[in-house]
């Protein structure tokens, strides 16, 4: 079993900002088969079930609000029994162009609060994660919590896709056994 989690904010306000782009790929793939999330409040998340070529695949949304995303992941990863290479951490990088992405299997947080609330809660940093772009404020005077919580615009659309088309072609081939350093060696 596997285990994909998508970080993201709960709430109509956070609904396709920049800073829920682990939600906005992880409904994209839900879209794509047909797939329903269902709230499992004992786990803190909105769970749907995911059978691909063979393989069972959690797709968790976090209901803990990003900056406790760990409290979430752990709960989930003892209870089903899944190892830490078997999941993937799906989250938003103001360090990258819109729509680019990154795998890594280890770092730091980066700033990244979700990040930073997963690895306190697993001891550990080295666990999988997919980075997508969201780049940075295009006028630097514009703060940066306005511009990771405001929406996408019209005008970033064409990026945004073509990042959730690759994060979904990822998402498959982890599902199908890939490991992290297959997955990085094709797409990095």
């Amino acid at each position: 079993m596997k285990m994909i989690v998508g970080l993201g904010n709960i709430g109509r306000e956070y609904d396709r900002t920049r800073h829920n782009v682990g939600f906005i790929v992880l409904d994209a793939l839900a879209d794509k088969y047909d797939l329903t999330f269902k709230q499992d409040s004992e786990h803190h998340a909105f769970v749907a079930n995911w059978f691909f070529d063979g393989e069972k695949v959690l797709l968790v949304k976090p209901t803990t609000f990003m900056n406790d995303s760990g409290r979430a992941v752990r709960p989930l990863m003892d209870y089903y029994k899944i190892e830490l290479e078997d999941i993937l951490i799906v989250h938003d990088d103001m360090d990258m162009d819109l729509g680019k992405i990154r795998l890594r299997a280890k770092g730091s947080a980066g700033g990244h609060n979700g990040i930073k609330s997963i690895a306190n809660h697993l001891n550990t940093q080295n666990f999988n994660r997919l980075k997508f772009g969201i780049s940075h404020p295009k006028h630097t005077h514009q703060a940066v919590i306005d511009f990771v919580l405001g929406k996408f615009g019209e005008d970033e659309q064409v990026e945004l896709a073509a990042g959730v088309d690759k994060s979904l072609d990822i998402f498959e081939e982890f599902a199908a056994g890939d490991d992290i350093q297959t997955l990085m060696n094709h797409y990095n």
